[in-house]
């Protein structure tokens, strides 16, 4: 199968290619610069165009495109950026899904459980309703903007992700070497949920979604959602190192600003369409994540 991904150098996006490729499956991957690879072809989200007569023949699309959202502290200026970045890349990647002469059998838009806002301690899965907030907003405008590919009958699924456990890149990654140091702690009070998935289970959960195509929100989230408190104490366990040295809310809110609110925010997100579908995480738990990515 011939398969368009977007976002194909990012921390999910290069594990997927890899996958993908393991399986037989042939990549074009979609590039905003001149292309440089055989396996390249241009799109440009700004201006709403993607290379069609390398796309023409696409059977299947994954759009994980977009700006990161703790990449920069969130001006006013950054905070357009990452809605830009997301309304107009999946608008531009709808419309050309939407005029091949052959559809697609399956479109994967990158999402995320920032969609349900701060849940509390209250668990929740792919029924409930949107959030209040800054990234709930643009999940939700996100999401929208895969109308032309939806009205054009493509199953699309809206892949909401929730921290994934890397060492390779996303916030995780940022978080190991100061547990290593032994500088680690819980942040805030600790008792917010941190609905978290290994990189391996993502990439697998976006594997299964291509080959069990589904339309509407999915969770990509492991079945056993944790707190913060939960979560340092497992990066002590794994990493042998103390984690005696919490992170004040007043000092996170001065380092990152409005981004704090959702760090210290909790999503209790409960993957209840995957669990039904039979998907099998490799890693369930925090510590086997964490494990997982080290081993990495």
């Amino acid at each position: 199968m011939k398969i368009a991904v977007t976002g194909s150098t990012g921390l999910i996006g290069s594990a997927l290619v890899t996958a993908l490729r393991q399986r037989g499956h042939g990549v074009l991957r979609l590039v905003r610069r001149a292309p440089a690879a055989p396996d390249e072809a241009q799109w440009d989200p700004a201006r709403g165009t993607v290379d069609m007569a390398r796309f023409v023949d696409t059977q299947a699309v994954f759009h994980l495109a977009g700006a990161g959202v703790g990449d920069h502290r969130w001006t006013d200026a950054y905070k357009q950026e990452i809605l830009n970045s997301r309304v107009e890349g999946t608008r531009t990647i709808s419309a050309a899904i939407a005029s091949l002469p052959t559809p697609a059998v399956a479109f994967i838009c990158g999402s995320a459980i920032g969609f349900y806002g701060d849940t509390a301690d209250r668990a929740v899965d792919e029924s409930a309703p949107q959030g209040a907030g800054f990234l709930a907003g643009v999940v939700g405008e996100w999401e929208k903007s895969a109308a032309a590919a939806i009205d054009a009958g493509v199953p699309t699924a809206f892949a909401r992700t929730g921290l994934v456990v890397s060492g390779d890149g996303g916030a995780w990654a940022k978080l190991f070497p100061i547990f290593k140091a032994g500088l680690g702690g819980r942040v805030g009070s600790g008792s917010q949920y941190w609905s978290f998935i290994s990189l391996r289970d993502e990439v697998a959960a976006l594997v299964h979604l291509l080959e069990n195509p589904m339309s509407g929100p999915v969770n990509l989230t492991a079945p056993t959602p944790v707190t913060n408190k939960e979560v340092t104490a497992a990066m002590g366990r794994v990493l042998g190192r103390p984690t005696v040295l919490p992170v004040p809310a007043f000092a996170l809110k001065a380092v990152l600003g409005e981004f704090s609110q959702d760090v210290l925010g909790s999503q209790r997100v409960i993957p209840a369409l995957l669990e039904s579908r039979g998907f099998v995480w490799q890693d369930a738990d925090i510590d086997t994540a964490i494990r997982s990515a080290l081993a990495s």
